[in-house]
C-alpha cells in the first residue's frame, strides 16, 4: 500500500505544477491590457490578480471541479488505468503549457487539461467510459462533455461579442468626457482587474482540484469524487504562486500585439471577460481565461477600429488554440500508453 500513497503524493504534486503554469498563464493575460494601458505598474497589477484569484476559489460553489472529476468515469476500472489516465492528462497539459509560454501564445490550459482526459480515456478505455453528456442533452440538460463544448468553445464567441457590445457603448456614453476623466478610468481599472483576477480563481483553480479529487478516487483513498477542503487551499494556493511569477512574454502579445490597448479598451475587455468566465463558473462550465480574455479584446478593437487590430497576431494565436485540441488528445494518449507500462509493473 506504501508506493499507492507514493503515487498519489506524485499525482497530486503534478497537479500543484499543473496549476502553477496555468497561473503564470493566465496572470500574464489578465493584467496585459492594464499593464499595456499604464493604468498599472506590472508589480501592483500581479499583487492585486494574486490576491483574487486567491480567493475566487473560496467563495463560488464546487461546480467546475466536479464537471472534470467526473468526466472519465473510473467505477471499476484498474487502478494502473485510473492513475495513467489522470498522470497523462495532467502531463499533456503542462507539456502544451510549457510549449506555448516559452513561445510567448497564449494558450488554453482548460483545453489542454480536457483533451489530454479525453485522449488517454479514448486510448486506456475507449469511448463508453467519457461522459458525453448526450442523454441529459436529448432531455433538455447540458452535463459532461456537452457542458465543456459550451464552456470552451461558446465563451471564447461570447467574449468576442461581449467586448464589441461594451466598446460601442462606452464610446457613446464617454464620447463628451475630458482628459481629467482619467482619474476615473485608473480608479475603474483596478476594480476590473481585480473581478477578472476573482472569476478566474472560481474557475480555474477547480480544474486542478478536479484531477485531485480523480487521484483519491483512483487511489482508493476516497470511495466516491469528493473535494476535501485542504484540496481547495492547495490548488488556490499553487494556482496563487503562478500568477504571482506572471509572464511577460505572453504579456507582450496580449497587451502589446493585438490592439493599441488604451485604459477605455482595458476596462471594457475586463469587464467583459470576468462576466463571461464567472456566469461560465455558476453554471459549472470549465472555461479558458486566456481565450476568453483574449477574444473579448478583439472584439474591443473591432468595436472601436476594426482596421487597427493586428489580424495577423489574431492568427497566430488562433492557430495555437487550433492545435491545442489534436496536440493535447495526443500526448494525452501517449503519456497514457507510458504510464500503462510503467504502473503494470508496480502493481
Amino acid at each position: 500500500m506504501e508506493i499507492n500513497y507514493y503515487i498519489l503524493a506524485a499525482g497530486i504534486l503534478l497537479v500543484v505544477f499543473y496549476d502553477f503554469t496555468n497561473g503564470f498563464h493566465d496572470a500574464a493575460d489578465m493584467i496585459a491590457t492594464a499593464v499595456a494601458s499604464r493604468a498599472m505598474t506590472p508589480g501592483i497589477a500581479i499583487l492585486i490578480v494574486t490576491f483574487f484569484t486567491f480567493i475566487g476559489p473560496f467563495v463560488r460553489g464546487l461546480a467546475v471541479a466536479d464537471t472534470i472529476g467526473k468526466f472519465v468515469n473510473l467505477t471499476g476500472v484498474t487502478k494502473e488505468i485510473a492513475f495513467s489516465i489522470t498522470f497523462a492528462a495532467i502531463l499533456a497539459a503542462i507539456s502544451y503549457n510549457l510549449i506555448t509560454w516559452k513561445l510567448g501564445l497564449p494558450s488554453s490550459s482548460s483545453n489542454s487539461l480536457v483533451s489530454g482526459l479525453i485522449g488517454a480515456g479514448i486510448f486506456s478505455l475507449g469511448s463508453s467510459n467519457i461522459h458525453w453528456g448526450i442523454s441529459e442533452l436529448m432531455n433538455g440538460q447540458i452535463d459532461g462533455f456537452m457542458k465543456i463544448i459550451t464552456g470552451m468553445f461558446f465563451s471564447p464567441l461570447v467574449g468576442f461579442l461581449a467586448g464589441f457590445i461594451l466598446m460601442k457603448i462606452f464610446l457613446f456614453l464617454f464620447r463628451r468626457l475630458s482628459a481629467k476623466s482619467k482619474i476615473f478610468f485608473i480608479i475603474t481599472q483596478y476594480l476590473t482587474v481585480s473581478w477578472l483576477a476573482f472569476s478566474h480563481g472560481t474557475n480555474d483553480a477547480q480544474k486542478g482540484m478536479g484531477i485531485i479529487g480523480m487521484l483519491l478516487l483512483a487511489s482508493g483513498v476516497n470511495n466516491t469524487f469528493s473535494i476535501p477542503d485542504w484540496v481547495i487551499l492547495l490548488c488556490a494556493s499553487s494556482i496563487t504562486l503562478g500568477t504571482m511569477s506572471g509572464g511577460w512574454n505572453i504579456i507582450k502579445t496580449v497587451g502589446f500585439g493585438i490592439y493599441k490597448v488604451k485604459l477605455i479598451h482595458s476596462i471594457a475587455d475586463q469587464i467583459g471577460a470576468a462576466t463571461v468566465i464567472l456566469t461560465s463558473s455558476m453554471i459549472g462550465a470549465p472555461t479558458s481565461t486566456t481565450q476568453v480574455v483574449t477574444t473579448t479584446l478583439m472584439g474591443v478593437g473591432a468595436g472601436e477600429r476594426p482596421k487597427h487590430v493586428r489580424w495577423s497576431m489574431v492568427r497566430n494565436i488562433f492557430s495555437g488554440w487550433l492545435m491545442n485540441i489534436p496536440v493535447s488528445m495526443i500526448l494525452g494518449g501517449l503519456y497514457c500508453y507510458l504510464f500503462i507500462q510503467l504502473f503494470t509493473k508496480i502493481f
